[in-house]
């Protein structure tokens, strides 16, 4: 396996932070990676603000990617919208071929790519396309991410559902605490989804913390995915 493909139950659940902390563990361990954003809406000059809070966590910036700008980020909108409708007012069909052949292109110069998602598992690219299944499409294992909050539930447990239907590899759920909620509802999110479903909860990142304070408790989870992942494609030299 040469990536993962970072998914999130809804849009601002936090998958940047995830993907970037991510992208930081591999590295430090070695390892070339880098990260890619399918598609970007709600852009500012035709950058990808989410690529850019990847490469600070790495300790990288722009000119680091300057060779594989389009391939790193092979969509981006100005419109904040779902992808589908950013694409249509803007009039620039999204191309899975495209999308796929930037994606091939990173995993032949890289040890390790990793994906991160645009909103929830099921966003739309076009009228009948969903962005997930060119992760299906390409064997993507799926890291996903949620908000704990009220309603995580719900929203989790269909994301798996849909996942699985597809017949992909859920690797596991990574919970963000981003506001305060009643801590009894908290403890128990993580352990109803995990037994309900029967995937791995890696754990909860704290919520009101700095970035180098969110990638330090960052890094047991991180752990945890190296395990999950031991055996497999690059991260076996891990």
């Amino acid at each position: 396996m040469k990536a993962i493909f970072v998914a999130g139950t809804d849009t601002g659940v936090g998958k940047t932070v995830v993907t970037g902390c991510l992208a930081r563990f591999f590295s430090q361990k070695g390892l070339r990676v880098i990260t890619q954003k399918w598609v970007q809406t709600g852009a500012k000059k035709d950058i990808s603000e989410d690529i850019d809070f990847h490469l600070k966590m790495m300790g990288k910036d722009r000119d680091d990617i300057r060779d594989y700008k389009n391939t790193v980020m092979p969509y981006v909108f100005n419109l904040s919208a779902s992808p589908h409708l950013a694409s249509r007012l803007e009039r620039k069909n999204i191309s899975s071929k495209k999308i796929k052949k930037s994606f091939g292109a990173l995993s032949s110069c890289f040890d390790a790519v990793i994906v991160e998602g645009a909103g929830g598992v099921l966003v739309p690219i076009d009228s009948r396309h969903f962005l997930i299944d060119i992760a299906k499409d390409l064997k993507l294992p799926v890291l996903l991410v949620a908000e704990n909050r009220l309603g995580a539930i719900n929203q989790a447990l269909l994301s798996i559902e849909a996942l699985r239907a597809r017949g992909m590899d859920v690797l596991g759920v990574i919970f963000n605490d981003l506001k305060k909620y009643d801590a009894r509802i908290l403890k128990d999110n993580p352990r109803i989804i995990k037994k309900l479903s029967g995937v791995r909860v890696f754990g909860t990142l704290p919520r009101g913390k700095s970035g180098e304070e969110i990638y330090r408790s960052f890094v047991p989870i991180a752990q945890k995915i190296q395990m999950r992942l031991k055996g497999t494609g690059p991260f076996s030299l891990i």
